[in-house]
């Protein structure tokens, strides 16, 4: 007997090769996909802006990059000696604001560089809850601790989202006609907002996604949601939290994700760099012993043999300064 539902994900007829450009904003879940992404050699902005939640703050920070636009003065707060800016995630702070201005700067600018080349652009949404500065009525991204009394906190529509997704949608098209995008929904439950609105939250994004691939031919839908919630649906599948998914469970959206994605070279070209990636994480008691001086040569040459088609520099560059004898 049949004990699960598998989710089988359609392939994609926009498939990414092993030279696309990707980039990767959202949610914690936009991590994994861009780590996963990194360690496989892909030219990937890895999620720079930081975890990002909502749908509205996530197409802010898109337009500041594709408009080359900087956050309004009023968006900077200082907490507690720390310079912060209501729409980028803590990780942007000092004690200086010149510098945090500096540095914001210089994201912009570096994103507006990247996306205008990019094939794929992979957007992942964690929540349809919203906080509304009191002061601007703006929606922020991050609250930085700052009290809840300067806060009002509401739910987006799908409406509202799919208005805001068009606009991005539309800047992006005009500066990068190629580029495709691929929508998601977290898998990890918000259960600060109860496990029954985040159930009504994660159903508006879901509906909000669908609506905008409907929508567009060239935006698609990954269920990651569905796959951990539907598919793998146990506990045994969360880590100890009981709300994000272990090493495994990501492991398993990951091929699933490769499967439906990836054009045939750039899946063998995965499975070829896994079994190097081993070889280069092996840790010998001798490295001066003549096993492990061949072992070296022998990844060498592998790696050499990849040179043409991927930057492995750093990589033979430590290999080399293993090597006795070149």
């Amino acid at each position: 007997m049949d004990w699960r539902t598998e989710l089988n994900v359609e392939p994609s007829k926009n498939k990414i090769t092993l030279h696309d450009r990707i980039f990767t904003i959202g949610s914690c879940f936009a991590d994994e996909i861009s780590n996963k992404l990194t360690e496989n050699k892909f030219d990937v902005w890895n999620n720079r802006f930081g975890t990002v939640y909502n749908p509205i703050s996530i197409h802010q920070l898109l337009l500041f990059g594709l408009e080359q636009t900087l956050p309004s003065s009023e968006s900077y707060l200082l907490n507690e000696e720390i310079n912060l800016n209501y729409h980028f995630h803590s990780s942007y702070s000092s004690m200086n604001k010149q510098e945090l201005e500096s540095k914001i700067k210089t994201l912009i600018l570096e994103t507006h560089g990247f996306i205008k080349k990019t094939n794929r652009v992979v957007i992942t949404y964690g929540t349809a809850f919203v906080y509304r500065l009191k002061s601007t009525n703006e929606i922020v991204a991050n609250c930085h601790k700052v009290s809840s009394a300067n806060f009002t906190k509401s739910l987006l529509t799908e409406g509202e989202i799919v208005e805001s997704f068009q606009k991005i949608y539309s800047k992006l098209k005009s500066a990068n006609p190629q580029c495709t995008i691929i929508l998601s929904v977290s898998p990890v439950r918000h259960l600060k907002d109860t496990l029954e609105l985040n159930s009504v939250s994660k159903s508006i994004l879901r509906t909000a996604c669908h609506s905008m691939t409907e929508q567009h031919k060239d935006v698609e839908y990954f269920p990651a949601y569905e796959l951990l919630l539907d598919d793998l649906r146990d506990y045994r599948f969360y880590k100890t939290d009981r709300l994000h998914p272990t090493e495994e469970a990501a492991e398993y959206i990951w091929e699933k994700f490769v499967n439906s994605y990836f054009s045939d070279e750039a899946k063998e070209f995965i499975l070829i760099w896994q079994k190097i990636r081993k070889d280069l994480a092996h840790k010998p008691f001798h490295v001066e012993s003549k096993k492990h001086q061949d072992f070296l040569k022998s990844t060498l040459k592998k790696l050499e043999e990849l040179s043409s088609t991927i930057d492995v520099s750093n990589e033979i560059q430590k290999i080399k300064l293993q090597l006795l004898n070149l």
